[in-house]
């Protein structure tokens, strides 16, 4: 799979994550240069249609995090140009960067995830705030996590313990959408499980686990030594292929494709629930999805040289898929 002539890596954009996107672009275009793969690292701008007809790459790998990276519009705009890409296509991307809508879909295959409510900004306006909040703790209890619908990398994401603390949380969660998922805080160990299809299907890599110290913001997130990882988590091997089965499930049902993160919580009796699925999950040096993939003995330069392969293999010379 050494053959591809030209990869466009597309990082940086203009979300809040444009940092991340960075960092992944640089550590995925320094991999792959180091396998002998020709790389053009590319920013996002108004220029890139025009250079991608006239410079078609063999394929692109997209690394844009949050809005226009995860929400399908970059994937729209490669359809449009015909060129193929590494990632779930653009319906698939809007499905699982919904929070909400991810979840249902999801609990209709069978997987357990925490009780939430979602509800607009508006809601608390026209609705009255003190009594929807009031609702809101009896019908979910506490704690809680508030947070975006949309969105990645902990932004406006806040736990709460007591109910005091709720409306805050909810002023910061709208500071980043306009609508909010209130979701049960469900106690246990927090694991990351990435799904890989190198041409063979889906396949989970060793869970992770991610034992911060307090929560699991974007700071610990991107701040290297601030969180501890293990890889593969201090699970029970039968709670470990349970998790990697949920992942795979997860991906399937959400129509993803190469490559996602399930994040989930194992709790005290070997459950799996799951909080969300990442269809443009970080490659950062401080990210989970790379430690998945050393764990599983894999170097990672050829895990994305090939990953790269199979998506510039899967396109037929129409641009349709295979």
């Amino acid at each position: 799979m050494s053959d591809l002539e030209r990869v466009v890596v597309l990082s940086g954009g203009l979300s809040n994550e444009r940092e991340v996107s960075l960092r992944s672009g640089a550590r995925v275009s320094e991999a792959l240069r180091r396998v002998g793969v020709d790389v053009t690292v590319r920013d996002v701008d108004d220029a890139l249609i025009e250079e991608l007809g006239a410079f078609p790459p063999e394929v692109v790998f997209p690394l844009l995090h949050g809005v226009a990276g995860e929400d399908g519009t970059i994937k729209e705009v490669l359809e449009l140009v015909g060129t193929p890409y590494v990632g779930a296509a653009p319906g698939a991307c809007r499905t699982a960067f919904d929070k909400s809508v991810a979840k249902e879909i999801v609990a209709r295959r069978g997987i357990s995830t925490p009780a939430s409510v979602t509800l607009p900004k508006a809601a608390f306006h026209d609705l009255g705030a003190r009594a929807l909040m009031a609702r809101i703790v009896e019908r979910l209890g506490l704690p809680l996590f508030v947070k975006p619908r949309v969105g990645g990398s902990a932004f406006g994401v806040t736990f709460v313990e007591r109910a005091e603390g709720l409306p805050e949380a909810l002023m910061t969660c709208f500071g980043h959408h306009d609508e909010a998922l209130v979701e049960q805080a469900v106690a246990g160990t927090e694991i990351a499980v990435a799904v890989a299809d190198l041409g063979e299907g889906p396949r989970a890599l060793p869970a992770v686990e991610i034992a911060a110290t307090g929560l699991y913001d974007y700071a610990a997130r991107y701040t290297a030594g601030a969180v501890r990882f293990h890889a593969p988590a201090r699970i029970e091997p039968a709670v470990a292929a349970e998790a990697a089965r949920v992942a795979v499930l997860a991906h399937r049902a959400l129509g993803l494709r190469h490559l996602s993160r399930t994040d989930a919580i194992v709790t005290a009796s070997g459950g799996i629930q799951v909080l969300e699925t990442n269809v443009a999950p970080g490659l950062t040096d401080t990210s989970t999805y790379p430690i998945a993939v050393e764990a599983a003995g894999l170097d990672f330069g050829l895990f994305c040289r090939d990953l790269a392969a199979h998506a510039a293999r899967s396109r037929r010379p129409d641009g349709r898929e295979r």
